[in-house]
């Protein structure tokens, strides 16, 4: 009888334990169907702040006083390409404004790019007999940050500041301790640029407004407070060394402060205040900045990976979908290149970061905020109205695969015939966006001096890179010619994107640097970086894969697809010279470098030798170990340039990556996550993965067996499935 009860006992233990391996199996199974409904959730925007130390990783020992770029974002809150950024300031004169190490926040600036400019009108509330230098202590356990919200406690003037924005407004909430009288500082000769001028007037009982101007940037503002003003201070007004106290009268509520921002005028600016924030309290206007975010961010959702990967995902399209900014009022108004007002009907934008992002974030731009980016590329023709040029940003002409992937995408919201125009120009006429069109057109490359011992940051023509470049942009731009049904330029500029073999070292199988003479500059160190020597930001290794157009064609320039496969696999492989200092060129694999752009395709070379496990190798190797690094899980492998970097985490954690944005398709690799979906219009297209190896073998869309490894726009936006199928 004694074991026939412990016979029972164990069967129904058993059963009870098959019971709850099966409710576990039926729960992991429904974790693993369901998408993420709340993205915005996992944005953490202090993903880019913290900087790169070790010098392992970053590929040399950084000279004292260097701060290595690894990210250079800012924490603060704002919406969707808007015209506000607010967010703290920890010193000036630096990337973003805020460095995550630094102790002490010195106010909350109202403009950012993350690109050692803007950070307009410093505002900091303080203890009411605080003397100047106004800064205050915090600890990062009182610092919070979230989609459009970002809140800290400052120790030393006892106040809990919050902060919320809607595209053209930014609302202050301050919290003391104490109900007593206090002040708050508008900092106004202090900005990340040299500040040329400022004023500030008192309008009412608890009104202001003003102006702060930095070079080209006149920034005006209207401010609204929920106590009455005492008095207004102004020591050293109109001076760099200039700053307002303003004095309010003892409350025991919170204290609001909202300020419109305006780029025409201080009247535009208080009406952009009302129509957008006017008497909403705090929590609306936060609660309202949150819903915009998700219903971005919820246009990419995925289901599975870990907590980390779609924190580094959200908040890596969080980040990417932050520049361009506005720069044109509610009622339409903006001030154009010549600064004189205009209203024409659409949103103005300051310009793309062109050199950075035409790669991937522009893309994921286009497919997310299609009237957005219209708007920009009609901008961009606004700007080059008077000088007959596209205007450009830094290197090279990406306007052209820019304006040519958004009209391929049937976004029509800009004249595409201005656009065209002022591309050709672009292409053809020397004294424009492309220096050294001339020489291009003549002799189908730029060449550099013959320089004795060149340096890091030898001037020259960057030759190599303007070639390359120029040939990626003649390609895009014959595209486009052929859509406008422009026969004779679509070949000229077709015949024109070949160029890049005329950099291309037969012996060396690097793309090298060329004299005047059409002779290889000697001697060559293909590791060696120059800033504008034969190449841009970059070294030979770095440059030499970049033919995004034609990757078969580089391929046959090699005696081998093993020859290439081997170069490539050096690229990863052979260790970077700790003696090669670069500021911004850091976070090496091999010689390829993650932390700038010139080679960020590379990676995905592999495919066109067919061989898509390797390039998966590395692209997995990149998404786990170059992205949230360092001791706080914070950092970059570089510097993020307005999105661009982040743009390559989404894109590679998808599984699609615009490998030649111009092309409008999408080169496919695994994602990261179990599924992805893509909500793009009325339709949705969805990512699966059969199993768990990362040797991809097999393509269907719809059921189909696709030939080759991409997709093109019109399946991605018809929708339906991609199910990769590995080994």
């Amino acid at each position: 009888m004694k074991n026939h009860a412990s016979a029972f006992r164990l069967k129904i233990l058993f059963s009870f334990t098959v019971m709850l391996l099966s409710i576990t199996q039926v729960l992991t199974a429904q974790q693993q169907e369901s998408y993420v409904e709340n993205p915005v959730a996992f944005v953490n925007p202090f993903h880019g702040t913290a900087p790169l130390t070790d010098p392992d990783f970053i590929g040399y020992t950084p000279p004292e006083g260097w701060r290595v770029w690894a990210g250079l974002t800012y924490p603060g809150a704002t919406l969707p390409n808007a015209m506000v950024q607010l967010s703290p300031i920890t010193q000036y004169g630096s990337g973003a404004g805020y460095e995550y190490e630094d102790k002490e926040i010195l106010g909350f600036t109202h403009t950012n790019k993350g690109h050692w400019n803007l950070c307009h009108i410093p505002i900091l509330p303080i203890a009411e007999k605080a003397s100047a230098p106004f800064k205050s202590s915090f600890d990062k356990e009182n610092e919070t940050a979230s989609a459009g919200y970002y809140s800290v406690y400052l120790n030393d003037y006892k106040v809990k500041v919050e902060v919320t924005t809607t595209l053209r407004a930014g609302f202050h909430k301050y919290t003391f301790d104490d109900d007593a009288a206090h002040n708050i500082l508008f900092d106004l000769g202090r900005a990340n640029h040299h500040v040329d001028a400022w004023q500030l007037r008192q309008t009412g009982r608890k009104t202001l407004e003003g102006f702060q101007r930095t070079g080209g940037d006149k920034v005006y503002f209207s401010v609204e407070l929920s106590e009455a003003i005492s008095e207004l201070q102004q020591v050293n007004p109109n001076t760099d060394k200039g700053y307002a106290l303003l004095n309010l009268k003892a409350s025991p509520k919170p204290v609001s402060l909202k300020i419109g921002l305006s780029f025409v005028s201080a009247e535009n600016a208080r009406e952009n205040l009302q129509q957008e924030i006017g008497n909403k309290p705090f929590e609306e206007v936060h609660q309202a900045a949150e819903k915009t975010w998700d219903a971005v961010l919820s246009k990419i959702q995925v289901s599975g990976g870990s907590q980390k990967e779609k924190e580094l995902f959200y908040s890596s399209l969080y980040r990417s979908m932050q520049w361009p900014a506005l720069r044109s009022d509610y009622n339409g108004e903006f001030t154009d290149a010549q600064g004189t007002v205009q209203n024409k009907g659409f949103r103005y934008y300051t310009n793309p970061s062109l050199w950075d992002t035409y790669r991937n974030k522009l893309v994921l731009l286009s497919l997310l905020s299609p009237e957005v980016t219209g708007d920009i590329i009609q901008s961009l023709i606004d700007k080059g109205t008077q000088s007959g040029f596209m205007p450009t940003f830094f290197h090279g002409d990406h306007a052209a695969p820019f304006v040519t992937q958004a009209y391929g995408k049937g976004i029509t919201n800009f004249d595409v015939k201005k656009a065209y125009e002022q591309l050709l120009n672009n292409a053809y006429k020397e004294g424009g966006t492309r220096p050294h069109i001339a020489e291009y057109i003549e002799k189908g490359f730029i060449s550099d001096p013959d320089v004795e011992n060149p340096h890091v940051e030898t001037k020259a023509k960057a030759g190599v890179s303007k070639t390359l470049e120029y040939a990626y942009d003649d390609y895009s731009l014959s595209l486009l010619a052929e859509a406008l049904n422009d026969d004779n330029h679509a070949k000229d500029l077709a015949a024109r994107a070949k160029n890049y073999k005329n950099v291309f070292d037969p012996e060396t199988h690097f793309m090298r640097g060329k004299l005047a003479d059409g002779s290889f500059i000697s001697p060559f160190d293909a590791e060696y970086p120059y800033y504008e020597y034969m190449y841009r930001e970059a070294n030979a290794w770095q440059v030499s894969f970049f033919v995004p157009h034609d990757m078969q064609g580089l391929v046959g320039l090699y005696p081998s697809e093993q020859a290439f496969e081997q170069k490539l696999d050096s690229l990863f492989t052979l260790p970077w010279n700790p003696k090669h200092i670069a500021r911004n060129v850091s976070g090496f694999l091999g010689q390829y470098c993650h932390g700038n752009q010139p080679d960020h395709e590379a990676p995905f070379a592999y495919y066109f030798i067919n061989k898509p496990e390797k390039s998966q190798h590395i692209i997995d190797r990149l998404l786990e170990d170059y992205y949230g690094v360092g001791p706080t899980g914070l950092a970059f492998s570089g510097m993020d340039d307005a999105g661009e970097m982040s743009a390559w985490y989404v894109f590679a954690a998808s599984g699609l990556y615009p490998l030649s944005p111009a092309d409008n398709e999408y080169l496919v690799s695994l994602p990261v996550f179990d599924r992805v979906k893509w909500n793009l219009g009325r339709n949705s297209f969805e990512i699966t993965q059969e199993g768990t190896s990362r040797n991809l073998k097999e393509i269907q869309y719809n059921g189909k067996t696709l030939d080759g490894y991409f997709i093109d726009q019109e399946q991605l936006m018809l929708g339906g499935d991609l199910k990769l199928n590995v080994e």
